[in-house]
């Protein structure tokens, strides 16, 4: 009473090729335009925080200005004076965009 009727396709042999340079070309804008700029950013940053040494002036991520008094390279931490006092930081909590503003010289 049923028939059952079973097709065979085969696959159209550029398909497979004709797929994949499009996703190709997506990575490759992907990694020029997200992944490198983000890896010289950071590399920017290691070498900047590398390179503080006392009496640098900084900027915190959170805003805070001040003066490194000492620099503890085993726990990781800064000292900063302020207006309020001295406070200690982690390393990274110091913003490389705003402490490089705050210590370039003044332009009249």
């Amino acid at each position: 009473m049923f028939q059952i009727i079973v097709l065979q396709t085969t696959p159209s042999e550029g398909f497979g090729g004709g797929m994949m340079l499009p996703m190709l070309a997506i990575l490759v804008v992907f990694y020029l335009f997200m992944v490198l700029p983000q890896n010289r950013k950071r590399k920017k940053e290691k070498k900047f925080i590398a390179e503080l040494k006392k009496g640098s002036k900084v900027v915190t991520s959170s805003g805070i200005h001040g003066k490194l008094l000492q620099i503890n390279d085993t726990e990781g931490t800064v000292t900063i004076e302020t207006s309020a006092g001295k406070i200690k930081f982690e390393r990274a909590a110091i913003s490389v965009e705003l402490s490089k503003k705050y210590a370039a010289p003044v332009k009249k």
